[in-house]
């Protein structure tokens, strides 16, 4: 079992930044990509950024590309998204997930190919 603890959400205006935490417990957690997900009211939940086991392959999704950046401190069991450049379109719970089958470098995008799941956190950017 894998618990996932995000933080790190709020209310900001366009233009602000913020940083996210997601805080792992019960299983090791070098051995597993993470990843972020958010999901807007009435939309389906969409990949956001991931990071593979060690931090050398990441991934960004279009809309984000340049303005975010997925990071993680294994000794500290914590992935971080950092969030810059914030749009209103980017309001939305965010969502940390593990996933701990895949390989080293690997960085599913794909949200059923995730293992466990945050509570979410909520982003608000205001105009």
């Amino acid at each position: 079992q894998v618990q996932l603890v995000e933080s790190g959400g709020g209310l900001v205006q366009a233009g602000d930044s913020l940083r996210l935490s997601c805080a792992a417990s019960g299983r090791t957690f070098s051995n597993y990509a993470m990843a972020w997900f958010r999901q807007a009211p009435g939309k389906e939940r969409e990949f956001v950024a991931g990071i593979s086991w060690g931090g050398s392959t990441t991934y960004y999704a279009n809309s984000v590309k340049g303005r975010f950046a997925v990071s993680r401190d294994n000794a500290k069991n914590t992935v971080y998204l950092q969030m810059n450049s914030l749009k209103p379109d980017d309001t939305a719970v965010y969502y940390c997930a593990a996933n701990i089958a895949g390989s080293r470098y690997s960085v599913p995008r794909i949200r059923g190919q995730y293992d466990y799941w945050g509570q979410g956190t909520q982003v608000t950017v205001s105009s």
